[in-house]
């Protein structure tokens, strides 16, 4: 059984009006129980209602990858700097570098997060479908990550 989105607990909708958020303001950690240790996400646009997006920026320390997770309607990761990993469930690990972007089809199983030697940052854009924008499930096994 899927998590819920832990980022996502107060209702949100996207601003009615231009809104700046300006940078390293309101950095948090990201909750226990979806990567393999610690890391910081900037919420750059929250939502919580259906067919609105919602965007992060997130920096992820050597070594840690999410879990794996979908997304209803899909997600879009941009990278800013680092290098990082990604896999869809059953298909190969690919590199990832800055100015790369990667699409995650909805409902795909998936993870990504930092080579073991260098700090990763992406720009993390997804849609909420039935209220969430992602679905949690269990850790990725070092056979899984190792392959």
């Amino acid at each position: 059984m899927p998590k819920e989105n832990p980022l996502g607990g107060q209702h949100h909708r996207v601003p009615e009006h231009m809104t700046i958020r300006r940078a390293n303001t309101d950095i948090v950690t990201a909750p226990d129980g979806i990567s393999t240790g610690p890391f910081k996400v900037e919420p750059l646009l929250q939502s919580s209602v259906d067919g609105e997006n919602t965007a992060m920026r997130a920096i992820v320390g050597p070594g840690v990858i999410t879990h794996w997770h979908s997304h209803p309607r899909g997600q879009l990761l941009y990278v800013l700097s680092g290098k990082g990993r990604a896999c869809v469930e059953g298909g190969e690990i690919v590199d990832l570098h800055p100015g790369d972007s990667i699409w995650f089809a909805p409902h795909k199983r998936h993870w990504h997060g930092a080579t073991d030697d260098m700090t990763f940052s992406y720009l993390s854009i997804q849609a909420i479908a039935d209220g969430a924008s992602v679905h949690w499930f269990d850790p990725v096994t070092v056979k899984e990550y190792a392959s």
